[in-house]
Protein backbone atom coordinates (compact mmCIF):
# COMPACT_ATOMS: atom_id res chain seq x y z
CA UNK A 1 0.00 0.00 0.00
CA UNK A 2 3.00 2.55 0.08
CA UNK A 3 2.35 5.68 -1.25
CA UNK A 4 -1.01 4.47 -2.63
CA UNK A 5 -3.92 7.09 -1.80
CA UNK A 6 -6.64 6.25 0.04
CA UNK A 7 -10.57 7.71 1.21
CA UNK A 8 -12.13 6.37 4.23
CA UNK A 9 -15.59 7.43 4.90
CA UNK A 10 -17.14 7.14 8.21
CA UNK A 11 -13.67 7.60 9.64
CA UNK A 12 -14.57 8.90 12.78
CA UNK A 13 -14.93 5.48 14.37
CA UNK A 14 -15.47 1.67 14.62
CA UNK A 15 -14.70 -0.06 11.49
CA UNK A 16 -13.93 3.14 9.39
CA UNK A 17 -11.47 4.30 11.85
CA UNK A 18 -10.31 0.48 12.27
CA UNK A 19 -9.21 0.21 8.24
CA UNK A 20 -7.56 3.99 7.89
CA UNK A 21 -5.23 3.32 10.80
CA UNK A 22 -4.37 0.14 9.18
CA UNK A 23 -3.78 1.75 5.83
CA UNK A 24 -1.80 3.97 7.31
CA UNK A 25 -0.06 1.95 9.03
CA UNK A 26 1.52 0.22 5.68
CA UNK A 27 1.88 3.42 4.25
CA UNK A 28 -0.93 4.39 2.36
CA UNK A 29 -1.47 8.30 2.10
CA UNK A 30 -5.15 8.26 4.52
CA UNK A 31 -8.14 10.58 3.76
CA UNK A 32 -10.23 10.36 7.14
CA UNK A 33 -14.05 11.82 5.84
CA UNK A 34 -16.55 11.95 8.75
CA UNK A 35 -19.12 15.06 9.74
CA UNK A 36 -17.83 14.85 12.86
CA UNK A 37 -14.72 17.17 11.69
CA UNK A 38 -13.18 16.72 15.69
CA UNK A 39 -13.01 13.04 15.60
CA UNK A 40 -11.69 12.61 12.04
CA UNK A 41 -8.99 15.77 12.79
CA UNK A 42 -7.94 14.44 16.03
CA UNK A 43 -7.37 10.52 14.69
CA UNK A 44 -5.41 11.75 11.72
CA UNK A 45 -3.12 14.07 14.19
CA UNK A 46 -2.64 10.69 15.85
CA UNK A 47 -1.79 8.88 12.64
CA UNK A 48 0.73 11.71 11.98
CA UNK A 49 2.52 12.03 14.88
CA UNK A 50 2.99 7.96 14.60
CA UNK A 51 4.80 9.05 11.76
CA UNK A 52 2.00 7.87 8.89
CA UNK A 53 0.25 10.05 6.86
CA UNK A 54 -3.48 10.82 7.34
CA UNK A 55 -5.48 13.55 6.49
CA UNK A 56 -9.08 14.25 8.26
CA UNK A 57 -11.68 15.90 6.46
CA UNK A 58 -15.07 17.61 7.43
CA UNK A 59 -17.57 15.80 5.42
CA UNK A 60 -21.13 15.49 4.29
CA UNK A 61 -21.19 12.39 1.65
CA UNK A 62 -24.46 12.44 1.15
CA UNK A 63 -24.39 16.02 -0.22
CA UNK A 64 -22.61 15.27 -4.31
CA UNK A 65 -21.22 18.41 -4.59
CA UNK A 66 -19.55 18.69 -1.07
CA UNK A 67 -17.97 15.06 -2.01
CA UNK A 68 -17.17 16.03 -5.44
CA UNK A 69 -15.31 19.17 -4.34
CA UNK A 70 -13.17 17.51 -1.62
CA UNK A 71 -12.17 14.05 -4.28
CA UNK A 72 -11.16 17.08 -6.46
CA UNK A 73 -9.08 18.79 -4.12
CA UNK A 74 -7.48 15.48 -3.05
CA UNK A 75 -6.79 14.71 -7.01
CA UNK A 76 -5.21 18.05 -7.40
CA UNK A 77 -2.70 17.76 -3.92
CA UNK A 78 -1.92 13.80 -5.20
CA UNK A 79 -2.88 13.60 -8.42
CA UNK A 80 -4.58 10.16 -8.06
CA UNK A 81 -7.51 8.50 -5.82
CA UNK A 82 -6.13 4.57 -5.45
CA UNK A 83 -8.48 3.02 -3.05
CA UNK A 84 -12.35 3.87 -1.89
CA UNK A 85 -13.57 2.85 1.20
CA UNK A 86 -17.83 3.17 1.66
CA UNK A 87 -18.06 3.22 5.43
CA UNK A 88 -20.59 5.42 6.34
CA UNK A 89 -23.68 3.92 8.00
CA UNK A 90 -25.93 4.28 10.87
CA UNK A 91 -28.51 2.31 12.31
CA UNK A 92 -32.22 2.63 13.66
CA UNK A 93 -34.39 -0.11 14.76
CA UNK A 94 -38.08 -0.43 13.99
CA UNK A 95 -41.27 -2.16 13.01
CA UNK A 96 -42.08 -1.27 9.56
CA UNK A 97 -45.71 0.32 10.46
CA UNK A 98 -43.92 2.37 13.12
CA UNK A 99 -40.53 2.96 10.84
CA UNK A 100 -40.11 7.36 10.43
CA UNK A 101 -40.45 7.35 6.61
CA UNK A 102 -37.45 10.43 7.01
CA UNK A 103 -35.55 7.86 8.55
CA UNK A 104 -35.41 4.99 5.53
CA UNK A 105 -35.08 7.98 3.27
CA UNK A 106 -32.07 9.13 5.47
CA UNK A 107 -30.42 5.73 6.05
CA UNK A 108 -30.86 5.03 1.84
CA UNK A 109 -29.19 8.07 0.96
CA UNK A 110 -26.51 7.67 3.30
CA UNK A 111 -26.10 3.94 2.44
CA UNK A 112 -26.62 3.71 -0.88
CA UNK A 113 -26.89 6.56 -2.56
CA UNK A 114 -23.42 8.26 -1.26
CA UNK A 115 -21.50 5.08 -2.03
CA UNK A 116 -22.98 5.48 -5.64
CA UNK A 117 -21.98 9.22 -5.56
CA UNK A 118 -18.60 8.54 -4.01
CA UNK A 119 -17.89 5.30 -6.91
CA UNK A 120 -19.34 7.64 -9.65
CA UNK A 121 -17.07 10.75 -8.94
CA UNK A 122 -13.55 8.15 -8.23
CA UNK A 123 -14.48 6.41 -10.99
CA UNK A 124 -12.84 8.66 -13.66
CA UNK A 125 -9.33 8.76 -11.45
CA UNK A 126 -8.96 5.12 -11.26
CA UNK A 127 -9.92 4.41 -14.99
CA UNK A 128 -7.26 6.91 -16.20
CA UNK A 129 -4.59 5.84 -14.06
CA UNK A 130 -5.88 1.92 -14.81
CA UNK A 131 -6.23 1.55 -11.41
CA UNK A 132 -8.22 1.03 -8.50
CA UNK A 133 -9.58 -0.72 -5.37
CA UNK A 134 -12.98 -0.18 -3.77
CA UNK A 135 -14.66 -2.30 -1.08
CA UNK A 136 -18.04 -1.13 -0.07
CA UNK A 137 -18.84 -2.15 3.72
CA UNK A 138 -22.19 -3.87 3.89
CA UNK A 139 -23.19 -6.27 5.84
CA UNK A 140 -24.36 -10.01 6.44
CA UNK A 141 -28.24 -8.12 6.41
CA UNK A 142 -27.00 -7.25 2.53
CA UNK A 143 -27.41 -11.20 2.50
CA UNK A 144 -30.48 -11.89 5.14
CA UNK A 145 -33.10 -9.84 6.61
CA UNK A 146 -33.96 -9.02 9.93
CA UNK A 147 -36.92 -7.61 11.00
CA UNK A 148 -37.00 -4.18 12.62
CA UNK A 149 -34.28 -3.04 9.83
CA UNK A 150 -36.31 -1.89 7.36
CA UNK A 151 -33.88 0.89 5.94
CA UNK A 152 -30.54 -0.93 6.96
CA UNK A 153 -31.57 -3.97 5.28
CA UNK A 154 -32.61 -2.25 2.41
CA UNK A 155 -29.42 0.04 1.99
CA UNK A 156 -26.83 -2.92 2.29
CA UNK A 157 -29.10 -4.98 -0.04
CA UNK A 158 -28.69 -2.65 -2.43
CA UNK A 159 -25.04 -1.26 -2.05
CA UNK A 160 -24.33 -5.10 -2.87
CA UNK A 161 -26.15 -4.66 -6.34
CA UNK A 162 -24.35 -1.33 -6.35
CA UNK A 163 -20.93 -3.61 -5.98
CA UNK A 164 -22.07 -6.09 -9.20
CA UNK A 165 -22.38 -3.59 -11.40
CA UNK A 166 -19.43 -1.55 -10.81
CA UNK A 167 -16.98 -4.36 -10.79
CA UNK A 168 -18.50 -5.19 -14.05
CA UNK A 169 -17.89 -1.74 -15.51
CA UNK A 170 -14.31 -1.46 -13.71
CA UNK A 171 -12.88 -4.77 -14.64
CA UNK A 172 -11.42 -3.38 -17.93
CA UNK A 173 -9.79 -0.53 -15.97
CA UNK A 174 -7.87 -2.24 -13.77
CA UNK A 175 -10.41 -1.78 -10.96
CA UNK A 176 -11.77 -4.23 -8.02
CA UNK A 177 -14.63 -3.34 -6.26
CA UNK A 178 -16.19 -5.94 -3.34
CA UNK A 179 -18.64 -5.71 -0.29
CA UNK A 180 -17.33 -7.24 2.80
CA UNK A 181 -20.11 -8.01 4.48
CA UNK A 182 -19.69 -8.01 8.57
CA UNK A 183 -22.01 -9.88 10.74
CA UNK A 184 -22.11 -8.37 14.41
CA UNK A 185 -19.26 -6.12 15.15
CA UNK A 186 -18.48 -4.61 18.97
CA UNK A 187 -18.48 -0.75 17.84
CA UNK A 188 -20.60 2.30 18.80
CA UNK A 189 -23.14 1.51 16.24
CA UNK A 190 -23.46 -2.02 17.58
CA UNK A 191 -23.80 -0.94 20.84
CA UNK A 192 -25.64 2.43 20.13
CA UNK A 193 -28.78 -0.08 18.83
CA UNK A 194 -28.95 -2.15 21.90
CA UNK A 195 -31.68 -0.14 23.55
CA UNK A 196 -34.09 -0.12 19.98
CA UNK A 197 -33.18 -3.86 20.25
CA UNK A 198 -34.40 -4.56 23.42
CA UNK A 199 -37.35 -2.23 22.93
CA UNK A 200 -38.39 -3.89 19.47
CA UNK A 201 -37.67 -7.60 21.07
CA UNK A 202 -39.23 -6.57 24.42
CA UNK A 203 -36.15 -7.62 26.44
CA UNK A 204 -34.10 -5.56 28.96
CA UNK A 205 -31.33 -3.71 27.09
CA UNK A 206 -28.65 -5.72 29.50
CA UNK A 207 -30.28 -8.96 28.29
CA UNK A 208 -29.98 -7.93 24.24
CA UNK A 209 -26.73 -9.24 23.50
CA UNK A 210 -27.12 -12.33 25.65
CA UNK A 211 -30.85 -12.97 24.71
CA UNK A 212 -31.12 -11.96 21.23
CA UNK A 213 -27.64 -11.30 19.54
CA UNK A 214 -25.03 -14.21 20.97
CA UNK A 215 -27.68 -17.16 19.87
CA UNK A 216 -27.84 -16.25 16.37
CA UNK A 217 -24.48 -16.90 16.32
CA UNK A 218 -21.99 -20.37 16.52
CA UNK A 219 -19.37 -18.40 17.85
CA UNK A 220 -21.47 -16.94 20.08
CA UNK A 221 -18.73 -13.65 20.00
CA UNK A 222 -19.01 -9.93 19.12
CA UNK A 223 -16.59 -9.60 15.80
CA UNK A 224 -13.36 -6.99 16.47
CA UNK A 225 -13.16 -4.33 14.05
CA UNK A 226 -9.58 -5.94 13.49
CA UNK A 227 -10.69 -8.91 11.65
CA UNK A 228 -12.99 -6.72 9.77
CA UNK A 229 -10.06 -3.97 9.02
CA UNK A 230 -7.90 -7.41 8.08
CA UNK A 231 -10.36 -8.65 5.50
CA UNK A 232 -10.92 -5.23 4.24
CA UNK A 233 -6.86 -5.01 3.42
CA UNK A 234 -6.32 -8.71 2.26
CA UNK A 235 -8.85 -7.31 -0.68
CA UNK A 236 -7.12 -4.17 -1.34
CA UNK A 237 -3.51 -6.14 -2.00
CA UNK A 238 -2.59 -7.66 -5.21
CA UNK A 239 -2.81 -10.70 -4.13
CA UNK A 240 -6.51 -9.94 -4.18
CA UNK A 241 -6.54 -9.16 -7.70
CA UNK A 242 -8.55 -11.51 -9.06
CA UNK A 243 -11.73 -11.25 -6.37
CA UNK A 244 -14.12 -8.60 -7.48
CA UNK A 245 -17.78 -8.05 -7.64
CA UNK A 246 -17.63 -10.73 -4.93
CA UNK A 247 -19.89 -10.75 -1.23
CA UNK A 248 -17.29 -11.49 1.10
CA UNK A 249 -18.56 -13.03 4.37
CA UNK A 250 -16.98 -12.57 8.36
CA UNK A 251 -19.92 -13.66 11.14
CA UNK A 252 -18.86 -15.81 13.30
CA UNK A 253 -21.15 -18.86 11.44
CA UNK A 254 -24.14 -16.30 11.47
CA UNK A 255 -25.56 -17.03 7.96
CA UNK A 256 -24.30 -20.90 8.21
CA UNK A 257 -27.60 -21.91 9.61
Amino acid sequence: MKDRVAIVTGAASGIGLEVAKRLASVGAEVYLLDRDARQVSLHAQMLVEQGFSAIGIECDITDESSLERVFQEIVVDTGRIDILINNAGRQFVAAIDQFPSHEFESMIKLMLVAPFFAIKHVFPVMKQRGYGRIVNMASVNGVIGFAGKAAYNSAKHGVIGLTKVAALEGAAYGITVNAVCPGYVDTPLLRNQLADLGRAHKVAVDRVLEDILLPLIPQRRLLDVSEVADYTLYLLGEQAKGITGQSVIIDGGYTVQ
